[in-house]
Order: C-alpha cells, then sequence, then structure tokens
C-alpha cells in the first residue's frame, strides 16, 4: 500500500531538489527514501524502477526550461532571442544544477520524443529564423548554440572560469556577441 501523501509528483520533484542539492549523480533510491522517511521499496508503489525516477526528474526538468525559454522568447527575434534563450540556460544552470543536469540524461526514444526536448529544438530553430537560416544549415545552428550554451554553463559551474580574469558574466555577453555576429554572417553553401 502506498503511503498516504507520497505521490509519484511529490517523489519526482523530492528527486529533483535533491539533485540540486547534491548532484544528479548522487541521487540515490535510498537518500531519497529517507527524505520521506519510508522504506525504499515503498518508493515502487509510485515508480516502476530507479532508471524511471531519474528519466522523470529529466522529463520534469526539460518541461521547466521549456517553459521557462517560451516566456522568454516571446516576442524577441534576433540578438534579443539568441540572448534571451543563451540566459534560460544559464540561470537555469544556477539556479538547478542538478536538475540542468537531468536535462541531459540520455533517454530512450520514446521518452524523448515525449519529452519537452523536441519543443527546445523547435524553440531554436524559431530563433534561428530571425537570423534567416534555412535547412540543411539550420540543424548544424541549433546543434552549435546547444553545444556553446551546455559547454559555457557546465565549465562555469564546474569553476572552470572562476581563477582567471575577465569574470565569467563578462566572457558570456562576449560569446552571445560572437554567436550573434556569426549567425546574422551565416551563408548557406
Amino acid at each position: 500500500m502506498a503511503r498516504v501523501g507520497l505521490t509519484t509528483e511529490r517523489l519526482v520533484l523530492a528527486g529533483a531538489e535533491l539533485a540540486d542539492e547534491i548532484g544528479f549523480a548522487n541521487v540515490t533510491a535510498s537518500a531519497l527514501a529517507r527524505r520521506f522517511d519510508v522504506a525504499v521499496a515503498s518508493l515502487y508503489a509510485h515508480v516502476k524502477n530507479f532508471p524511471e525516477l531519474r528519466t522523470r526528474i529529466a522529463l520534469l526538468a526539460l518541461a521547466e526550461l521549456a517553459d521557462r525559454a517560451t516566456d522568454a522568447l516571446a516576442g524577441r527575434s534576433g540578438k534579443d532571442a539568441l540572448v534571451a534563450l543563451g540566459n534560460v540556460y544559464r540561470d537555469y544552470a544556477r539556479e538547478h544544477p542538478g536538475r540542468y543536469a537531468a536535462a541531459h540524461l540520455t533517454l530512450d526514444a520514446e521518452a524523448a520524443a515525449a519529452s519537452a526536448g523536441p519543443q527546445h529544438a523547435r524553440m531554436t530553430r524559431a530563433l534561428l529564423r530571425g537570423y534567416d537560416i534555412a535547412e540543411p544549415d539550420a540543424t548544424h545552428a541549433v546543434r552549435l548554440l546547444g553545444s556553446v550554451f551546455h559547454g559555457y554553463v557546465t565549465l562555469e559551474a564546474e569553476g572552470g572560469f572562476s581563477h582567471s580574469a575577465p569574470n565569467s558574466d563578462e566572457s558570456w555577453a562576449w560569446t552571445l556577441d560572437a554567436l550573434d555576429t556569426l549567425l546574422r554572417k551565416w551563408s548557406t553553401k
């Protein structure tokens, strides 16, 4: 019998909160069970197994990121949209480091297709229309932006920029300016 008050949604949210506190890779079923003062077996009344719980945390993170990006991009185009999208990823990674890591969990094809992941790609493609970048180059540009955003925020979170000048905020602004210049000058082959 499921413990009163423990639901799948509460379990996933608690897992996401725990990930932000100790890192997504460090979240365990036993640590989560301790949060609720239940036996590990009690968790499995709400999720099939621990990989499913990890997947649900990843889906939550992807959806939260998509919601933020949708709001940030509304009414923007060109560099304004680029900066807004980049800042969504960077801010989310800073505020929710464990969830941000979860958003990069490799999902099976069915979970990936049903996730907010495709929405992220659509939003990035919409941003690229403001730069007049069409296929097949749009796919390359989507991958470039994702790589730069993820690479930057990951290196920053790991302290990669903390021991040198200028500060990472200045480099972030420079990076976004450089991306804008690249996208404006992009030429299709």
